[in-house]
């Protein structure tokens, strides 16, 4: 099996001041929806794969974005859910708050876009054994948060640390973003069954339900293969991080919307400097991670969505 799902976390930039504790400016609010989306469209057919691209419930409610969703699914791609209100927070709430975020984005697009999603992925790919059970009661096939990657949770970390620090002497606002618990570091790198116990969710369970797509990291060091790495590295490196990705049976190469944003073309000059993707115009990140995309099919990947990566791991059992 040599699979490969590209995602895309449909983030809206209130998501991006929230976690470097900004406000947004009138006029930004949208700019995922209104000028990232039809790139990210366009980039897709350029490529001809299907994507999975997981939507949150609460940003349906603006014509563009329901527009958008309904467009993307009515093209091939899958929507999944990315809770209903994308609380950083999400973990730390009682288990009635946790099945309320994601049955109702389950019931939102739903509406939306007219079929249920069967995925999920957990804001800032924070994840439970709490929310998991609640995914197994609502009947998903698949969760895709788990991200053992320490090149990616060792900044976090000490970013929203900082932050803290600052906010507490006066000097700003804390980010609203969490940290993972340390131990899914060492979590499985390619699906598994979640062990279905408190405390275990990075641990395999028994080869049934529900299945774990975990975010992509590279064979050997676990470098983060993510839009923004992808991006950043450029077409050379884009190419060599998806060389260090040829081995796996599924290839996860998990995108935001922002990583086709452009600073200047889509007027967020003012996040630019707390997002270091957002130095690359939107032409340059689009033709990195197409590097990467031709470098896997390259070597025999065969670009699914994200569910039927799913699928194709739970018939294997």
């Amino acid at each position: 099996m040599k699979l490969a799902a590209v995602s895309v976390d449909l983030d809206e930039i209130p998501c991006y001041a929230a976690i470097h504790g900004l406000d947004v400016p009138a006029g930004s609010e949208h700019a995922i929806y209104e000028r990232a989306v039809p790139r990210l469209t366009s980039m897709f057919d350029d490529h001809a794969i299907p994507a999975t691209f997981f939507a949150i419930g609460a940003d349906l409610a603006h014509d563009v974005a329901a527009r958008a969703v309904r467009d993307l699914s009515a093209r091939g791609h899958e929507i999944a859910s990315h809770s209903q209100r994308h609380l950083y927070d999400l973990t730390r709430q009682d288990r009635a708050t946790i099945r309320r975020e994601v049955e109702e984005s389950l019931d939102t697009i739903e509406r939306v876009v007219g079929v249920r999603p069967v995925g999920f992925r957990a804001p800032g790919y924070t994840i439970t054994n709490d929310v998991l059970a609640v995914l197994r009661e609502l009947g998903l096939v698949y969760d895709s948060s788990v991200f053992p990657c320490p090149a990616y949770y060792l900044p976090k970390a000490t970013v929203i640390g900082a932050l803290s620090v600052k906010a507490a002497l006066g000097l700003g606002k804390a980010s609203r973003s969490i940290v993972d618990d340390p131990r899914v570091l060492s979590a499985p790198a390619s699906p598994y069954f979640p062990a279905d116990r408190d405390g275990a969710y990075w641990s395999r369970g028994p080869r049934e339900g529900l299945v774990e797509i975990p975010i992509g990291v590279t064979r050997g060091a676990r470098l983060p293969f993510i839009g923004t790495s992808v991006a950043l590295a450029g077409e050379a490196g884009a190419r060599w991080l998806a060389r260090q990705m040829v081995g796996r049976e599924v290839v996860v190469l998990e995108l935001h919307g922002i990583d086709l944003a452009d600073a200047r073309e889509d007027d967020l000059a003012w996040l630019a400097p707390h997002q270091p993707d957002l130095a690359r115009t939107a032409e340059q990140k689009r033709r990195a991670i197409g590097a990467a995309i031709e470098t896997l099919r390259a070597h025999g990947y065969r670009f699914v969505t994200t569910e039927e990566a799913a699928r194709a791991v739970i018939e294997r059992g």
